[in-house]
């Protein structure tokens, strides 16, 4: 069992299974809080948040379902 924080600022759980459980990023008084805050006391520390992914202007348009000729096209520059 580990914890990561993430680029939201909440928390994860990493269980043993490879099941991750999502805290809130403030203490809302559930039993899974009142552990985290004992595994911290005891001197551990949440792995950082993952480096966002970086994306190619191609990529980001593939996801948004365009291409880039289409984009051209949609400007007037084709």
């Amino acid at each position: 069992m580990n914890y990561q924080l993430t680029q939201t600022g909440s928390i994860t759980l990493l269980l043993e299974d490879g099941s991750v459980l999502f805290l809130p990023s403030e203490d809302n008084g559930t039993p899974e809080w009142f552990a985290y805050k004992k595994w911290l006391e005891q001197g551990n520390t949440p792995l950082p948040a993952p480096e966002p992914p970086t994306f190619t202007t191609e990529e980001k348009l593939n996801a948004a379902g365009l291409t880039v000729a289409e984009l051209k096209n949609l400007f007037g520059l084709t």
